[in-house]
């Protein structure tokens, strides 16, 4: 595998691995004041391709947030309990808020690389074929 393609390779790994971040966030932020909703984190794993050394990311297991969640007090709800609570999320907007700048800044990061990558062999081909 050329230098070339094993560095699109790492950068379109880690461009997969930002948008299903980004996905997660998106439904972390859209049900934030759904009833009884967890919030969602994805992990990142490093993997090798088969007979290389270059390392990739992936994403790991989608696991639930398992903080305490908010109670709110409202008896007029139909969830509501005996005491005129039921359980919210645990979606804080300002920590998915920060985490999905993050998470953009990481995929346009990743683009950057890919781009550079695809014109420096576009760039080695011009001059192979001088």
């Amino acid at each position: 595998m050329s230098e070339f393609s094993k560095s699109l390779s790492v950068s379109s790994s880690g461009l997969q691995a930002q948008a299903a971040r980004l996905r997660h966030l998106s439904e972390n932020i859209s049900n934030a004041d759904t009833p009884g909703y967890r919030r969602k984190t994805i992990s990142f794993e490093t993997a090798f391709g088969a007979g290389d050394s270059v390392s990739r990311v992936e994403t790991g297991r989608v696991n639930l947030d398992t903080t305490d969640l908010e109670r709110i007090y409202d008896p007029a709800h139909p969830l509501s309990d005996d005491t005129g609570h039921y359980d919210g999320s645990n979606v804080d907007l300002l920590i998915e808020l920060a985490d999905a700048r993050e998470a953009q800044r990481s995929y346009e990061a990743n683009l950057k690389m890919f781009e550079q990558a695809r014109k420096m062999s576009g760039s080695l081909m011009e001059l192979l074929r001088r």
